[in-house]
């Protein structure tokens, strides 16, 4: 099959062959089998009800092999296409600097665990997670060591996402999210500090830079919520009440609270 068919006359010349060939595969097979079954003298008399048998059978072989091929051809081609479509929407959904989900895809993943968490009736919990002064470590070291902080910061996440079956994202620029089911307030906050206390502990080299970097963290834990929207609101509250109260913390806020506590 053509890698691409771009244009309606791709489509047609493509059409075109395929036609041509199964005519000329059709045509060789029963020339072929005519040999086989009547010999090659051209006037040799042959009993009707053979003829009737012989395109009886041609009829069908030549109906089943090129049906298969053609089905075979089909499949393969559906094939490519599927998994160029899974390609894409992973693409879509991850952030090509860390492999982290980016914010579309956590955002869909975490609408999923919330639904699943609404009909078992399980709490929810959402971390809003910042880099502190990353815009700093920036400008004093360059983008490119930034681009290592972030790296190495979504390693972190990765781990612990991956160890406490947690889901972890990139949530934009220096924002990390992570979100979970089933935990309880005083286990999302030990789950807050551990990320937190990792990534303080997490060196960070590159361009013959080494630093230690630290994260604030805002946590907020609902039994009824329905929105995800609303739970991150929250969450985004407690991360600004952190950096607020000094930076390197985690703060709660509750679902229906105006201002994190």
């Amino acid at each position: 099959m053509p890698t691409e068919l771009t244009t309606h006359r791709d489509a047609l010349r493509y059409t075109v062959r395929r036609v041509v060939m199964a005519a000329v595969l059709s045509v060789a097979l029963t020339v072929a089998m005519a040999i086989v079954t009547f010999g090659t003298a051209p006037s040799a008399l042959v009993p009707v009800g053979r003829v009737m048998v012989f395109c009886l059978t041609m009829s069908f072989a030549t109906s089943v092999l090129l049906t298969g091929a053609l089905s075979y051809r089909t499949a393969v081609a559906m094939r490519e296409v599927n998994l160029a479509r899974a390609e894409l929407r992973h693409i879509a959904r991850t952030d090509q600097l860390t492999r982290l989900l980016n914010r579309r895809g956590f955002e869909e993943a975490a609408a999923s665990m919330l639904a699943d968490a609404r009909k078992t009736k399980m709490s929810v919990a959402a971390l809003m997670c910042d880099l502190d002064h990353f815009k700093a470590i920036n400008d004093q070291f360059g983008h490119e060591f930034g681009d290592s902080v972030l790296i190495e910061t979504a390693n972190v996440f990765r781990s612990f996402g991956e160890q406490n079956d947690v889901l972890v994202a990139r949530h934009g620029g220096e924002e990390f999210a992570a979100f979970a089911i089933g935990v309880s307030a005083d286990q999302a906050m030990k789950f807050a500090d551990t990320l937190r206390r990792a990534c303080a502990a997490t060196p960070i080299s590159g361009n013959g830079f080494s630093t230690h970097l630290t994260i604030s963290i805002g946590l907020t834990v609902s039994e009824s919520a329905t929105d995800l929207s609303q739970i991150m609101r929250a969450a985004d509250q407690a991360l600004y009440a952190a950096k607020n109260g000094g930076r390197d913390r985690v703060a709660r806020a509750n679902i229906s609270d105006p201002v994190a506590a």
